[in-house]
């Protein structure tokens, strides 16, 4: 898959948490509301986090070179990774401190009308910016649900947009309920109360997207249907009876790199050898798209190993 589908989702979401992030700062220095500056706070980092991404974008477009062999699409990988980093240090903390802050030492809220309706029209900018997500994400999501896509998917921004904007979500309805439960019991500790939890949701989304990062950056293989897809290619080429090892390591979002043993009856010749692995290539190329690297090797000696005696093993 192209970047483009992720550029789509995150420039919708930089363009909205920008505004966001403007109409949340109007309405804390409105009303003094802590909710409302932790949110305003939440969009700034999200308005920054979007920026890294589409940077992360940039340098993995960056050509091979002798450092850098098989390119530098990991980049993308990287910058998903410092995008968690700052949503919990910054985010997160500032969060949780300004909602201490705010139960230690309540003050009352001023024009409480004007925050909730900020964080009424934040809702809807979120709402539209989640909903690009899910589209852009929606060919990439083949089977099971949208969690299993978040865990599974070897695209890091998508996944990133997602949770963030399912986060900012939740914390606006935090907000609200916060600034709500002021207002009805007239009692400004809720503020404070809502604002922890925004920080608390928010350390929860990028503590998770850290571990999913992580994973990324140090390689992930092949996803179980890609496995199967790429020794069926493997096994379609003439000549070859099995697949007697495989390895497979996603070098970015897009390359996907596959290193393999392949089984060959002992008598068949050099010839026939070199066109079977080139065959086999282009099926698994045909197959799996992301496959931009490949590297086969004949196994002769192990001609007899098959798919099936390898998983008994």
């Amino acid at each position: 898959m192209s970047a483009a589908g992720s550029t789509r989702a995150i420039v919708a979401a930089l363009t909205a948490n920008f505004g966001i992030a403007a109409a949340k700062f109007v309405g804390w220095a409105i009303t003094g509301s802590a909710a409302m500056l932790a949110e305003a706070a939440h969009s700034v980092v999200d308005t920054c986090n979007q920026a890294l991404l589409l940077f992360g974008q940039r340098a993995a477009t960056k050509a091979a070179d002798e450092l850098h062999p098989f390119g530098h699409g990991r980049s993308r990988y990287f910058w998903s990774f410092v995008v968690a980093l700052v949503l919990f240090s910054l985010g997160s903390m500032f969060a949780l401190y300004e909602g201490y802050h705010k139960v230690k030492h309540p003050a009352e809220l001023s024009s409480p009308v004007v925050a909730i309706v900020i964080l009424g029209v934040a809702v809807a900018l979120e709402t539209f910016s989640f909903r690009t997500a899910l589209r852009e994400s929606r060919p990439l999501k083949t089977e099971g649900s949208w969690w299993r896509f978040i865990r599974n998917s070897r695209n890091p921004e998508l996944p990133v947009v997602l949770l963030e904007d399912s986060a900012a979500l939740v914390g606006l309805l935090l907000a609200l309920l916060g600034v709500g439960l002021a207002v009805l019991t007239d009692n400004p500790v809720w503020d404070g109360v809502g604002t922890l939890g925004i920080g608390v949701l928010l350390g929860v989304v990028a503590v998770f997207l850290m571990i999913e990062m992580q994973s990324l950056l140090i390689g992930e293989g092949a996803t179980a249907a890609e496995d199967r897809a790429i020794r069926a290619a493997l096994t379609r080429a003439e000549d070859i009876t099995g697949v007697s090892e495989l390895r497979t390591q996603y070098l970015g979002p897009d390359e996907l790199l596959v290193v393999a043993k392949v089984g060959f009856a002992p008598q068949t010749d050099l010839t026939a050898v070199t066109a079977a692995i080139e065959a086999a290539k282009a099926n698994v190329r045909a197959a799996v798209p992301a496959v931009r690297v490949s590297y086969l090797e004949p196994d002769v000696m192990r001609a007899a190993v098959t798919d099936s005696s390898e998983q008994k093993g």
